[in-house]
């Protein structure tokens, strides 16, 4: 990469302490690549560098470092620097930082704000750490209705260059509640002398400052915004949220649901940063959680074990049955708790589900059981190693598994939709614990098949 080229000149620029023409150097590049440069330095290195930048390119590179990078800075940071690097910050950016510190560091940071950018900071981290108001700036554009188009333009020439984003301006009545939103194409395109009550259709979408993070995600992604407005209950108009931090969050939230599907606890750090003890306790439980549940496992083969005892060919399929319809559940929860993270499903469609799965566990478990009973008739015809009764232990296998994946898919659909009525995120429904669950009430199954088709004969 060509940041690796550019390597070895940073770094000569930092000992040397070349202030001007590390500046010169970097302002060829975009600030998000610059982050990447950075990680490659030395922590005094990077330091040094963000000591001998300045103004607002500073703030810009800070802001897409990562977080433990940004904390071990900013601890490092004298009283002038951390000041001037909080107050060029975005007050979205500088939220998110100073929320993840510790009481007395965030104090110390707050401490080195002005007072304008400080009530700003206070006020916006007095929202719920999950709402939608943490993730807002107070910098936009807001007109009112009976202003000229020509005023608007003079209005955002002035005020402008503060805001968040110039894509969409916010038309407020006099007690500065949301009236409309106006995109800046429509502005540019209207005749100056028009009033923008003119070009209102009254129709804007909003996110209340109190509502979830996530809920921002799906808003976003329906109305295919780059920005929205944040109101409170009375409909005020408070900041703006805009998509790079909405992406943000969907990021974080699809990977914690995979982590969760995957069988342990959502990390609160990436993987390469999260302590090695703090990685084993989130893995460690759900662990022990499913190896417990797997020694019901073998307390169900117990109670079976004099059928075992008299067709000990009964055990071969094992393996094959309990995989199957662990495999089935597997597959159930993961569409059903991606279609609930994805807004396709509601609680309400429970029965939908239930009816849909019916039909697919249905006709794959008939698919696998045609193949389990083929390959048991398969085998026989070239050896006796399932003896006389091959057919009646081929039947027992396949009806095994039309119920076993039957059973699968219905466990795997329904039991996140019994998390989330409980209030539990359905990503808990893990894949290994479906599974789980699944195998063991799967060799009740199969072994109370085997028990009715085989009576008489092998057992």
């Amino acid at each position: 990469m060509l940041q690796d080229l550019l390597l070895p000149e940073i770094r000569e620029l930092i000992v040397t302490r070349d202030e001007a023409t590390l500046h010169e150097t970097l302002d060829r590049w975009l600030p998000a690549d610059v982050a990447i440069l950075m990680a490659k330095l030395t922590d005094e290195e990077d330091l040094a560098a963000i000591k001998l930048l300045g103004g607002p390119q500073r703030a810009r590179i800070f802001e897409y470092l990562d977080r433990p990078t940004q904390q071990r800075l900013l601890l490092s940071l004298n009283d002038a620097d951390l000041g001037s690097l909080l107050n060029e910050m975005a007050d979205d950016d500088r939220t998110s930082l100073l929320a993840s510190l510790s009481p007395d560091d965030r104090s110390r940071c707050l401490d080195r704000l002005t007072a304008e950018q400080r009530a700003l900071a206070e006020s916006l981290l007095q929202y719920p750490a999950d709402s939608v108001g943490r993730l807002m700036t107070p910098h936009f554009v807001c007109v009112r209705q009976h202003w000229t188009i020509q005023h608007v333009l003079d209005h955002i020439r002035l005020h402008g260059h503060d805001s968040e984003t110039l894509n969409v301006v916010y038309v407020v009545d006099d007690n500065h509640r949301l009236i409309d939103d106006l995109r800046i194409r429509q502005l540019l395109l209207a005749d100056p002398q028009r009033r923008i009550e003119h070009l209102m259709d009254s129709n804007c979408i909003s996110l209340r400052a109190g509502d979830e993070k996530r809920s921002a995600v799906e808003v976003f992604r329906r109305y295919d915004r780059t920005a929205l407005p944040v109101v409170d209950v009375t409909g005020r108009l408070l900041g703006i949220v805009t998509i790079d931090d909405v992406l943000d969050i969907a990021e974080s939230a699809a990977t914690k649901d995979m982590q969760k599907l995957g069988g342990l606890e959502a990390l609160d750090a990436s993987y390469a940063d999260t302590p090695l003890l703090t990685l084993v306790r989130k893995r460690a439980v759900w662990l022990i959680v499913l190896f417990l549940g797997e020694m019901l496992t073998a307390t169900a083969m117990g109670y079976f074990e004099e059928e075992i005892a008299k067709a000990v060919v009964l055990a071969l399929f094992v393996p094959l049955i309990i995989s199957s319809g662990g495999n089935s559940g597997s597959q159930a929860a993961t569409l059903i708790v991606r279609a609930f993270a994805l807004g396709e499903i509601q609680l309400r469609d429970w029965w939908s589900v239930l009816r849909r799965e019916l039909a697919s566990g249905f006709l794959l478990g008939l698919v696998l059981g045609a193949i389990g009973f083929s390959r048991i008739a398969l085998w026989s015809t070239f050896s006796t190693i399932y003896g006389p009764h091959w057919l009646l232990i081929a039947v027992a296998v396949g009806l095994s598994l039309i119920g076993i994946v039957l059973w699968g898919c219905l466990a795997g659909a329904m039991i996140p939709f019994g998390l989330k009525c409980a209030g539990i995120d359905p990503a808990t429904s893990s894949a290994p614990f479906v599974a789980t669950f699944v195998d063991v009430t799967g060799l009740v199954i199969y072994f109370s098949v085997a028990i009715v088709v085989l009576r008489g004969t092998l057992l």
